[in-house]
């Protein structure tokens, strides 16, 4: 494990360039808090510095540890998953493959294991399975699946359930144990990458079949009920994430807005991070204790 040094990102030079299949794409976080019923953002860092030009993507925070999806430049063709420790300011490879893996996640059942979608190569064709790995990287991980393909993303539920999104056209949420042998059942079709558990244990995704796209809520207790509407999204945005307080943060172009569903005035701009040379925000994520995490180019 080596040591590298914070840089404070508005003193670098930002470069677009895309290598292979995986576009530039950059990390960074921030301290989120309130002052004066508002929502700060301070104290910024580039967490990706040492990867300026590469594919830096799929933040997931692990108490003070980001696990993230990267191509290191130059040379590698396919992302592996790395864990950054925000509080000894190292950096560590979790996977090392001639596959793919993206969206890493700790899994519920345990701070031990982790899982990662792998794109795997069979022949000609391209394979996208959910994987399980070991922390301690103790052996090299197993499918959770091994039928179960075009798995594109994907978020715990409880340590046995998951709700998958399956990359088809359209795309669709499912809800499956984990396992062979299981049955998904659909819950959303025509739906966007970015879904999440509420608090009320509903699961809150976004619904791209109607213009502009909309934020929903399916009761996962009650299967059979409709999917009820949150409300309507800045236009092509389709990433977020859901605050403590019942609030949604989302990304457009540099600028962050923020929504509190039946209040009046829709969604809020929070702040624009051009002033530090941010563009395209995408993914973001959210730890236990407010630091938000972020990938824009």
């Amino acid at each position: 494990m080596q040591r590298y040094s914070f840089a404070i990102f508005f003193s670098l030079v930002m470069s677009a360039m895309v290598v292979a299949q995986t576009p530039s794409t950059k990390l960074y976080v921030f301290d989120m808090g309130m002052r004066d019923s508002m929502l700060m953002l301070t104290n910024p860092r580039f967490l990706s510095h040492f990867n300026p030009d590469g594919y830096n993507n799929q933040p997931y925070w692990d108490g003070e540890q980001v696990l993230y999806a990267s191509v290191q430049m130059p040379g590698d063709e396919q992302p592996d998953i790395y864990r950054f420790d925000l509080g000894n300011r190292t950096r560590q490879q979790l996977t090392d493959t001639d596959a793919g893996e993206y969206s890493p996640k700790i899994q519920i059942a345990g701070a031990d294991r982790f899982t990662a979608v792998r794109q795997e190569y069979v022949g000609s064709d391209t394979v996208l399975r959910l994987w399980d790995f070991p922390a301690d990287l103790s052996e090299n991980g197993r499918p959770v699946f091994t039928s179960m393909s075009n798995i594109g993303y994907y978020e715990w539920l409880n340590p046995s359930q998951l709700a998958l999104y399956l990359v088809e056209n359209p795309g669709r949420i499912v809800l499956s144990a984990a396992g062979d042998g299981a049955t998904p059942r659909t819950l959303a079709t025509s739906t966007g990458r970015t879904f999440t558990r509420m608090s009320n244990g509903n699961l809150v995704y976004v619904d791209k079949s109607v213009t502009p796209w909309r934020l929903m809520q399916k009761n996962l207790y009650r299967l059979e009920e409709d999917a009820q509407p949150i409300a309507e999204l800045p236009d092509g945005t389709e990433d977020f994430v859901l605050l403590r307080d019942g609030s949604y943060l989302t990304g457009r172009g540099s600028k962050l807005y923020r929504l509190f569903p039946n209040r009046d005035g829709g969604w809020q701009l929070v702040a624009d991070l051009n002033y530090y040379g941010l563009q395209d925000i995408t993914r973001m994520a959210l730890s236990r204790d407010g630091r938000l995490a972020l990938v824009a180019e």
